[in-house]
Order: structure tokens, then C-alpha cells, then sequence
């Protein structure tokens, strides 16, 4: 038996808006920091990180810090880079999980 490694980028298929914004929002609703801070540096990739970095005014070198593994991005970071995404951070009351 083989085992066989395959490389995935979500980035790739984040192609439209729509995608995006889903692809955000379940990163959200996990509550873990981390998890959307990766989620966000996905989606900065897929949309050019050079081309954020102009938009936002921030390095690209700061974006790829901000949003790795390690990273913890600000608040100014993350709506200006959601901002450039043309997305936005709203709220929304939250709800329990139904007990088994």
C-alpha cells in the first residue's frame, strides 16, 4: 500500500465573494483565535498578498506574521485587511449548541 500525500491550498478554490465570505465565517463561529487568524492569511493568499498590502497600507511581511500559525493580528490589522477583502465583520447574538 502507497501512502500518498497531496498538497491542497484552500486558497485555490476561494474564487468569488461568496466563497470567501463563508469560508470566513465558519473560521468565526470556532471562537479560536488561531484558527482564524490561518483562515485569514488563506483568504489574503488567495485574493494577493501584495495586492492587500497596497490596499491596507501594511507590509506584506506583517500580513504573513498577522495571519500565521503563531500570529495574533490586531483589531486595526484585521478590518483593514477585511476591508480590502470588501468584507465585513458584523455580529450576531450567539447561540448554544442543542444538548445531546
Amino acid at each position: 500500500m502507497s501512502d500518498k500525500i497531496y498538497d491542497y491550498d484552500p486558497a485555490a478554490a476561494l474564487e468569488n465573494d461568496e466563497a470567501i465570505a463563508l469560508f470566513l465565517a465558519d473560521a468565526l463561529e470556532t471562537g479560536d483565535a488561531t484558527y482564524v487568524a490561518k483562515a485569514m492569511g488563506i483568504v489574503a493568499r488567495a485574493k494577493g498578498m501584495t495586492e492587500l498590502a497596497r490596499e491596507t497600507g501594511l507590509s506584506r511581511e506583517q500580513l504573513y506574521r498577522s495571519f500565521s500559525e503563531q500570529g495574533n493580528p490586531t483589531l486595526k490589522t484585521m478590518l483593514a485587511v477585511m476591508r480590502a477583502l470588501g468584507m465585513d465583520l458584523t455580529a450576531k447574538p450567539h447561540q448554544e449548541e442543542p444538548a445531546a
